[in-house]
């Protein structure tokens, strides 16, 4: 029979990972605290982004340098770092995040004891997500289990019409397969209206496919975000993010720290955004 994961809100980031002394987490020392503030205070006249895309990576990399075997261990710790990015964010009200939880390629390519332990750790964080915040799940739902779904829809159910943040969880997403989702669904639309082949053509435009997204609605991401040093897109948001400004952190995604998310912020802020010119 397959198990059936019970999912239920924790409230509390620490209770996601393991607290470790060492290589895996980053001691707080009091410098941090004052060169935090005096980054906000710089930040309270700066433009900041209307949203934010968010990669933590490295969640693996960071159970294994800290000695907790299990990448389960990693998962956790990251999970965490997402509810603590999310009040990061709101605080400086900042009205829209996007949280890359669970790809298309991960769903197929990681084992099944890692995805069944991903499954319950995003349906925990999406619950405790939604008692501050709006939640909305990004993604197929193909390949999804039972309980997962369901902790993601009472999620939206429990966020929705909460002021503030907006929160997307892209969970079994892939650009590439939003696009193709977006163009089917722009067809299927004209087939029913009695629109022909030929005049198909005139309907498929940049407007019309960014309506059929999953963010419709939504300003793209002004900033995208990875931690880990890693370089790459992954297949995120592959059309919204045709004008965003990219900043990567070498931290992996549980050591990142505030100071690194204001740093972030303060790039954005220096950079003369030129959309592709």
């Amino acid at each position: 029979m397959p198990r059936v994961l019970a999912i239920a809100p924790t409230h509390d980031p620490g209770a996601y990972g393991c607290r470790v002394r060492g290589r895996g987490v980053r001691l707080r020392r009091p410098f941090y605290s004052l060169y935090q503030r005096r980054l906000r205070h710089n930040l309270a006249s700066s433009a900041l982004p209307q949203h934010i895309a968010m990669i933590i990576d490295g969640n693996r990399r960071w159970a294994k340098l800290a000695g907790l075997g299990a990448a389960e261990h990693g998962h956790r710790a990251g999970a965490g770092k997402f509810l603590e990015f999310a009040g990061w964010v709101d605080s400086l009200h900042i009205p829209h995040v996007t949280f890359y939880l669970l790809s298309g390629d991960n769903l197929r390519g990681r084992a099944s004891e890692e995805l069944e332990a991903l499954f319950e750790i995003i349906g925990t964080l999406a619950l405790d997500l939604s008692t501050r915040w709006r939640v909305q799940h990004v993604g197929t739902t193909e390949g999804l289990p039972a309980p997962l779904l369901e902790a993601l829809r009472t999620a939206e159910a429990q966020g929705a019409g909460k002021p503030g943040l907006h929160i997307n969880l892209a969970v079994g997403y892939g650009g590439r397969s939003e696009i193709t989702h977006a163009m089917r669904s722009i067809v299927a639309e004209h087939a029913a209206e009695g629109g022909t082949l030929e005049t198909l053509s005139e309907r498929l435009d940049p407007d019309a496919i960014a309506a059929h997204l999953y963010t419709t609605g939504q300003p793209d991401p002004d900033l995208v975000i990875r931690t880990s040093g890693e370089q790459r897109l992954s297949d995120f948001m592959l059309w919204q993010s045709a004008h965003s400004e990219f900043y990567f952190v070498e931290a992996l995604g549980p050591d990142l720290r505030e100071v690194d998310f204001l740093r972030a912020l303060r790039s954005y802020a220096q950079r003369q955004r030129r959309y592709g010119a």
